[in-house]
């Protein structure tokens, strides 16, 4: 029963790292267009509208106080996280600022989960160490690209610290969820997007934001928040029953599935370097998967 279980958990941090990478996709195509803030508002709005369309049919559950506040914590820090990330990338090399957020974030609850006493066995551990690696190479850019000149080192430097900020609140966004009880049933990420959802519109207002949208970048952001609302559902089902150091990591794969959505969809070519971030994520999975 247990072998079964790890298997459904497996699958489920890998649903999430798909569906992460397809929102980050779509988010990222809708953010040519539109500012970031009005992408993560429309999005992120849509997710919640369908989970709260959805609680009536889900399994009764009673969310302690304590899960609430987690889901609140996460909303902040996830919030935070995105804005911190569409900051970076507006005044860095995505090529820097991608890997260095998406490893902060899987980094840190692996760090907590270890020191929280979760020992992942030699192959498992091995699959999270090449896991991270993968992640790094999956997001460098290709050389053609001329945001990766050598002209922009400072600017690389100057996304940094925004990039590492990002990643440490994404990686707080997993943990915070992690912390949510099974009972609690999806409440707290209910409160979590009510919460990202409110400081989002609170700034468009500050910003003065235009709402104006086309037809195709209101279905982008749709599809997108519907995305990232199921990765997020998937994540929260797994970490509560699975190991968070492996959740994590797996959930954490999702560049892979954006440079491979790239690569079909918009015909971006793949660089050496990100094929070989891909055939790493891939052998990461299999060693998680086989040693745990």
């Amino acid at each position: 029963m247990i072998h079964h279980n790890s298997h459904m958990v497996h699958l489920m941090a890998l649903g999430a790292a798909v569906f992460y990478g397809a929102a980050d996709f779509t988010g990222g195509l809708a953010a040519r267009s539109v500012n970031a803030v009005l992408v993560v508002l429309a999005s992120q709005g849509t997710g919640l509208l369908l989970l709260a369309l959805l609680m009536p049919f889900l399994p009764e559950s009673l969310p302690a106080p304590a899960d609430l506040w987690w889901g609140a914590a996460a909303g902040t820090a996830g919030g935070a996280g995105v804005a911190l990330l569409y900051r970076a990338l507006a005044i860095g090399a995505m090529a820097v600022v991608a890997p260095t957020t998406a490893v902060c974030a899987v980094a840190i609850p692996v760090v907590v989960a270890v020191a929280m006493g979760e020992r992942p066995g030699l192959q498992a551990a091995s699959g999270i160490a090449l896991g991270i690696v993968s992640i790094l190479l999956v997001s460098q850019q290709p050389p053609s690209d001329p945001q990766a000149a050598p002209a922009q080192a400072p600017a690389r430097r100057r996304g940094l610290g925004t990039a590492f900020a990002s990643g440490v609140t994404i990686g707080l966004f997993f943990l915070a969820l992690a912390q949510t009880r099974t009972e609690a049933g999806m409440w707290p990420l209910l409160v979590s997007r009510a919460t990202t959802v409110s400081v989002f519109a609170l700034i468009a207002l500050a910003t003065k934001q235009s709402l104006q949208m086309t037809t195709g970048v209101r279905l982008l952001c749709a599809s997108g928040g519907a995305m990232d609302m199921i990765a997020n559902a998937l994540y929260l089902v797994a970490v509560r029953v699975g190991p968070l150091s492996v959740v994590v990591t797996l959930a954490s794969l999702y560049p892979a599935s954006t440079v491979l959505l790239a690569r079909m969809v918009v015909g971006e070519r793949l660089g050496f370097v990100q094929m070989g971030g891909v055939v790493c994520a891939l052998v990461s999975v299999v060693l998680i998967v086989s040693g745990t």
